[in-house]
């Protein structure tokens, strides 16, 4: 068996990879934007973000909102509270879920009514630990109200 075809195919890979830009490569999956009822003025928005180096999301802006804003749920005993957050942090190669009980994204201001089966733009800064920006962009489908994070999908293939 020649190993020629597998070099070849291997200086292709190595070509392919020069002409992407040498920054960390954050891959987003499962995102998705709480549908909103008229008038309202707030939704959230939830994925789960995969750095391949350590790196940390410092922003989010979408043109549904305003003002766009990285929240944290916090627990103070029984009582539910939220604060913004600068950053969150994202250690290489771990999944990091933004959901509805932990960080998540919250869409302030919003312009228009946010409806099932839209799809809201939003574009996200990742810094990763040498400064470097990168500038991701997702398009989140919009899901029903009680739409719960990670409903419809299997969870076989996550560790709990």
């Amino acid at each position: 068996m020649s190993m020629q075809p597998i070099k070849r195919g291997l200086a292709a890979l190595a070509l392919m990879s020069l002409a992407l830009p040498a920054l960390a490569q954050t891959t987003v999956s499962d995102a998705w934007v709480r549908a909103s009822v008229p008038h309202q003025h707030a939704t959230g928005a939830f994925m789960t973000l995969t750095a391949s180096s350590d790196s940390k999301l410092v922003s989010v802006a979408s043109p549904v909102a305003k003002t766009v804003q990285v929240h944290e749920m916090t627990m103070n005993g029984d009582v539910m509270g939220m604060r913004e957050v600068k950053a969150v942090e994202l250690p290489a190669g771990k999944a990091v879920k933004l959901d509805p009980n932990g960080f998540h994204v919250m869409l302030m201001g919003l312009n228009q009514q946010v409806k099932e089966g839209e799809q809201v733009p939003l574009t996200l800064t990742i810094e990763d630990a040498k400064g470097a920006k990168e500038t991701l962009q997702v398009q989140a489908p919009v899901r029903a109200l009680n739409a719960e994070a990670g409903a419809g999908h299997d969870h076989m293939h996550m560790n709990h």
